[in-house]
């Protein structure tokens, strides 16, 4: 019987598309990058701990400006926008599970190595390991600390974890379907739709 892994179940619509453009976009990255950290810690405090929200926000931007450039940079080396995306998702998880922040994990705890091995080329060209989810991407002047919560990886606990899916990007659209590898390219791609341009 084969093995079933959990895996990041993305979204994907018309805006993400317009995102990777505006940050492909002079004078419109900059603005594009604000928005996507700020959405980005927006979403992940909803799923944080109540108690400890507030002192990981200043983390959460560090990391996620971080992130953004990873996924630049694996676009740019020809992963498509889904697989680019997973990718900093997968770092972010890197960086809650070192923190034992286990409510805020898309995947579980024993799953960590698998999501490493699933992108272990781009990782390893870019000194990204577990125990380092940034890299080469990491800012010199570091990312701001945030207290860590370690008895949580005793008897984790993943609220947002969703398994099921096998060793590929899954990319579920508007309607609700769920895609292998992930959605069309529109067309017309408005970088103004963008996240945090519009």
């Amino acid at each position: 019987m084969q093995h079933v892994r959990y895996a990041v179940k993305l979204r994907q619509n018309a805006r993400h598309f317009a995102t990777r453009q505006a940050l492909r976009t002079p004078g419109l990255r900059s603005v594009a990058k604000r928005g996507l950290v700020s959405l980005h810690t927006k979403v992940f405090l909803d799923k944080a701990d109540p108690d400890h929200r507030e002192e990981r926000r200043d983390h959460l931007d560090d990391l996620f400006a971080a992130t953004v450039d990873t996924y630049r940079a694996a676009l740019e080396a020809g992963y498509s926008e889904a697989e680019a995306r997973e990718i900093t998702h997968v770092q972010a998880n890197f960086d809650f599970y070192n923190h034992g922040w286990t409510e805020m994990m898309e995947f579980p705890t024993d799953e960590v190595e698998a999501h490493y091995e699933r992108h272990r080329d781009f990782f390893g060209a870019h000194g990204i390991t577990i125990d380092d989810p940034l890299g080469e991407f990491r800012p010199e002047s570091g990312i701001e600390e945030a207290p860590s919560t370690p008895e949580r990886l005793d008897d984790p606990e993943h609220p947002h974890a969703e398994g099921g899916f096998a060793d590929d990007v899954y990319v579920e659209d508007e309607d609700g379907d769920l895609h292998v590898g992930g959605g069309e390219e529109p067309e017309d791609v408005d970088a103004s739709k963008a996240v945090g341009v519009e």
